[in-house]
């Protein structure tokens, strides 16, 4: 009996250690004795104490992947106090400001020029009372990857025609793609992969851990496996066939640790991997983000934390790829900070598992819809996000996600933060080509080329809010690559600024269902279903943003805490032909979960 507890005992001191900030001591769901279950129950309750008392940020309720479809509330630590992001005035004021109230500053982000605190509640309620300062809760952010149950090899370069690129020379050298998630394993020959080139060559060119501030170069800092997939698919070695595994296999990497073993992590520190990466950006060359993360709405995307300082990335001339979200099929549930109009957000379809027959591929049923709370379509592209294999070391993947029953050294997770790292990919591969292009550039090439899924009749298999443009094509998007179709309407620095927000181009009707109107005057609504035999048609571009109005009627009746937005589960009509497609040009929203049905 003794042995047991020394056993879970041991266990709980070695999470408690790898984890002290995140820890989270319930669900234990293996079979005990009562006596054993007494004295395990003892020893993880003085450890999550020790936890709380050691704990100097913000403390977030871990849970296992894939998350909860509603975000839990930001935990009080031992002191009563919770973690929030304060807004509002310069930097050295919201300190005196905080100090004043006897809070105490927990981090710095000069990207948004933001800090995070510690505060009770009657603290916070002091601060408030300042009309200047903004406060908002340090939330939950987790990963979006979703389990599966066997893997296959990947296929996807060859599937986005990225594999006819590496053979003309295009891998991606001399482009620099920053991943925050959780991590990166490079250890051994199952790492190599991700620590050097197709030319054998070291290509890692920083590692930051944002969980505790420190920049060094472990070679494997990844307990979760998520981010090492992520960045396999960006940028891995050769398959079993000869073949680059990833879309562009000669990228510089640099790796951003914000997720803990369980995928979970929190705006603040997110928001200090997003600020070391803007920081580092010019000394790096960092010219690619990917984003595979999300969490859940609960303000217009100019007021969100994390949006903020996507968009100062972008309008810095960094390209954003984020998820679209894990959360279904329902409308208007694509996760932050996959609402930012100006970033490219992937949706996910999966093959079928016959790789080379597109008639059969389908949106898959994890992946979420749009429009945006502030009316915007998105995803603005899907890409393959199921079943995606690559090669990663197994332990790590198979403790969170699924082991692959086809061979060790390919592990397979399913979900949009997979979709995002293709586009991620085809973006470096983008900037190769063509080093000049912008942000909004890179997006319209990447929309412009993609082909939205149509039944044989003509008709759009899946609306907008699901497809956005339709799939991406690696080859179309990097050699006829498309200039000023994105983004257009909108301005970036007037948005940050403050003196101008935007609006997007989605309606809704007296029965609360949403459609768009073309400049021809077709319309569309919500509402068609996959057909087999479908046919991928080159796609055009949705693009129109206009300045937010308060009397919009996209301001009535949105209730932001716990999310419910005009008529979730709204019945589509059938919507009227879009000859060639569709590209769509803006954000999405809400909370997170995951499916594993393909």
């Amino acid at each position: 009996m003794l042995c047991v507890y020394l056993v879970y005992l041991a266990r709980a001191v070695q999470i408690l250690s790898s984890e002290v900030q995140r820890m989270k001591t319930r669900s234990i769901t293996m079979t005990f004795s009562n006596s054993c279950k007494t004295l395990l129950a003892a020893a993880l309750t003085i450890a999550y104490g020790i936890s709380a008392t050691l704990m100097n940020g913000s403390a977030t309720v871990n849970e296992s992947v894939p998350a909860a479809s509603v975000t839990p509330p930001v935990v009080e630590n031992q002191r009563g106090e919770k973690s929030y992001i304060v807004q509002g005035l310069p930097a050295d004021a919201l300190i005196r400001a905080i100090h004043h109230v006897g809070g105490e500053v927990s981090r710095e982000f000069p990207i948004i020029n933001a800090v995070s605190a510690l505060l009770t509640s009657s603290q916070a309620q002091l601060l408030a009372q300042n009309s200047q300062i903004r406060l908002t809760d340090d939330r939950k952010v987790v990963t979006m990857g979703v389990t599966q149950q066997f893997a296959v090899d990947n296929f996807v370069a060859t599937q986005t025609r990225a594999a006819q690129l590496h053979q003309m020379g295009l891998k991606g050298d001399g482009v620099v793609v920053a991943v925050l998630d959780s991590g990166t394993n490079m250890q051994g020959t199952k790492g190599a992969h991700l620590l050097t080139d197709s030319r054998g060559q070291q290509r890692v060119l920083a590692k930051y851990n944002a969980r505790n501030g420190q920049q060094s170069m472990p070679l494997n800092d990844d307990q979760n496996g998520h981010g090492s997939h992520v960045a396999g698919i960006i940028a891995s070695s050769l398959n079993a066939n000869g073949k680059f595994n990833g879309i562009a296999p000669d990228v510089d990497l640099v790796s951003v640790k914000a997720f803990d073993a369980m995928g979970n992590s929190s705006y603040s520190i997110v928001l200090d991997g997003l600020n070391w990466i803007y920081n580092n950006r010019t000394i790096h060359r960092i010219k690619v983000v990917n984003l595979s993360l999300g969490a859940e709405v609960r303000s217009h995307y100019w007021e969100d934390p994390i949006n903020q300082a996507v968009m100062k990335l972008w309008q810095a001339g960094v390209v954003v790829v984020t998820s679209a979200g894990n959360t279904g099929t329902e409308a208007m549930t694509i996760t932050a900070p996959g609402n930012v109009p100006y970033v490219i957000t992937v949706g996910a379809i999966t093959d079928s598992y016959t790789p080379y027959d597109y008639s059969d591929d389908r949106m898959t049923t994890f992946s979420s819809r749009g429009p945006t709370e502030d009316g915007f379509v998105k995803p603005d592209v899907v890409s393959w996000g199921g079943h995606i294999s690559t090669k990663v070391d197994s332990l790590s993947i198979m403790q969170n996600y699924t082991k692959d029953l086809f061979g060790e050294d390919y592990q397979v997770i399913s979900g949009t933060s997979q979709s995002a790292a293709v586009v991620a990919g085809i973006a470096a591969l983008i900037l190769q080509n063509a080093p000049w292009l912008s942000p909004d550039d890179v997006k319209c090439s990447i929309m412009s080329s993609s082909k939205a899924a149509s039944t044989p009749d003509g008709m759009l298999a899946y609306s907008p809010f699901a497809q956005g443009a339709g799939l991406v094509d690696a080859y179309n998007a990097v050699l006829m690559f498309q200039r000023g179709c994105a983004n257009s309407g909108l301005d970036i620095n007037a948005d940050l600024a403050g003196t101008s927000h935007y609006q997007g181009p989605t309606q809704i009707d007296e029965n609360g269902q949403f459609y768009l109107v073309s400049d021809s005057g077709a319309v569309w609504s919500e509402g068609t279903v996959w057909n087999e035999g479908t046919v991928w048609n080159e796609g055009t571009v949705w693009n129109e943003g206009t300045v937010w109005n308060e009397g919009s009627v996209w301001n009535e009746g949105t209730v932001w805490n716990e999310g419910t937005v005009w008529n979730e589960g709204t019945v589509w009509n059938e919507g009227t032909v879009w000859n060639e497609g569709s590209v769509w040009d803006e954000a999405t929203v809400k909370k997170e979960s995951g499916d594993t049905h393909q």
